[in-house]
């Protein structure tokens, strides 16, 4: 997979921790920044990889900031977007089966290397349920994103 990746300067070194992670279990990786401790807005980071995994151009996302909470209501306003807040082992697997994430959302301040390593792995080793009810909820999350027709006066 290609996955694209993000971080503001409150995530950049757990991202840097994380890329030869990936890239060691097969998957290629576009880095989006940062790099630096100096403080950067986190949108800025956001949007470059939501945009790259909503046009198809990669596969699935990775934003790491502090708390990881700004880079997830960032990457949620995306059209086609569907990112998840996880911090733990059971969460990586439930979005992934039940909702589908196409991005995660991580914090530098909340886990250490290890755990963010192992919640990638299973983000991206688990597969999507495709259960019936899983997928009208999706659906129900896809018709959120539509825009409200006006009416007619």
């Amino acid at each position: 997979m290609k996955i694209a990746i993000g971080a503001d300067h409150a995530g950049y070194v757990l991202k840097d921790v994380v890329v030869p992670f990936i890239e060691s279990l097969g998957h290629e990786i576009v880095d989006v920044g940062c790099d630096c401790s100096q403080s950067v807005d986190y949108p800025d980071y956001a949007l470059p990889v939501c945009d790259l995994v909503a046009s198809g151009e990669a596969d699935r996302g990775i934003l790491i900031c502090g708390t990881g909470i700004g880079m997830s209501i960032a990457a949620n306003k995306v059209k086609g977007i569907r990112c998840a807040l996880v911090h733990d082992l059971f969460s990586a697997k439930a979005t992934r089966e039940h909702n589908d994430t196409n991005v995660l959302a991580m914090g530098e301040r909340i886990i250490g290397p290890g755990v963010a390593q192992e919640i990638i792995r299973i983000w991206l080793e688990t597969p999507f349920s495709h259960g019936e009810r899983h997928l009208g909820r999706l659906n129900k999350v896809a018709q959120i994103e539509q825009p409200v027709a006006l009416k007619s006066e």
